[in-house]
């Protein structure tokens, strides 16, 4: 039998080895998340727990352009998904995130730490994928924020039988805020070095670039009758019009499905 055919086989007992896990999980109830990289480039998506609960996915791993992983989340999990972009081995940090992981990860954008299996946040810039599964009412509650910045779009869409598809929403940030992202919001690659070193990798929220209470919803402006939307997040939300574009932009930003959906993730919905 000639190497493709075999190939083909492989690759056909994979997805059918996928929808019959994936159709046990809806059965029993466990939540699946499937990513799927439509980017061009290579990018490590990266997982974070919220609530103490066991990194899903191992906390991180390489996914190639046109790649799809699929992993379950435990019952009652919350945390967030990201992208890592322009990561290149590096020395392993100190102490090794885990013995499955022993070489260390530098990424241009979303870097945790130079772990490749993430136990901290990514840093920002970064799109986010937020994610409370069975909250109030037993409803899941997802969104994607650019509360910490941009570095590559995110959509989110619940999938499976079971889904109400006129009440669950899609998430997302489609539109490509680097390219209109301004100077001042600007970040190439390379630790914060300015846009015109190279091209624009991500976009800083204004929080990060200026710091201030207005802008990070802090001091004074720490409440949703005194934090409103600025020029930054209004740029963000015009790109955007399903992601957050600062902390209070709650009402057009927040989607909530019932139990048993499952969740597709896609990075560069666009196709950046």
């Amino acid at each position: 039998m000639g190497v493709i055919r075999i190939a083909s086989l492989l690759l056909l007992a994979g997805a059918i080895w996928w929808l019959e896990a994936k159709s046990g999980a809806e059965a029993a109830g466990t939540t699946v998340f499937t990513l799927h990289n439509n980017c061009t480039q290579t990018i490590w998506p990266a997982t974070l727990s919220g609530n103490s609960a066991a990194a899903v996915g191992g906390g991180g791993f390489e996914l190639s352009p046109n790649a799809t992983v699929s992993f379950p989340a435990p019952a009652g999990w919350s945390g967030r998904l990201w992208a890592r972009t322009g990561c290149v081995a590096s020395p392993s940090p100190s102490p090794s995130p885990s013995p499955s992981s022993p070489s260390g990860l530098s990424c241009a954008t979303g870097d945790c730490s130079g772990a490749a299996s993430c136990s901290l946040g990514g840093a920002p810039p970064v799109t986010l994928a937020e994610f409370t599964l069975g909250g109030a009412d037993g409803k899941d509650f997802y969104d994607v924020s650019l509360v910490d910045g941009y570095n590559v779009g995110v959509g989110v869409a619940a999938t499976g039988a079971r889904v109400n598809y006129a009440t669950c929403g899609y998430a997302g940030c489609v539109g490509d805020v680097n390219a209109l992202c301004p100077p001042e919001l600007q970040m190439s690659a390379g630790a914060n070095k300015a846009a015109e070193e190279g091209p624009t990798v991500a976009c800083r929220s204004a929080c990060e670039a200026f710091g201030t209470a207005e802008y990070c919803c802090t001091g004074a402006h720490g409440g949703p009758s005194t934090c409103g939307p600025t020029k930054y997040s209004r740029l963000f939300k015009a790109a955007c019009p399903a992601a957050y574009s600062y902390a209070y932009d709650d009402p057009t930003s927040t989607f909530t499905c019932g139990t048993g959906a499952q969740y597709l993730v896609t990075f560069c919905p666009g196709h950046q």
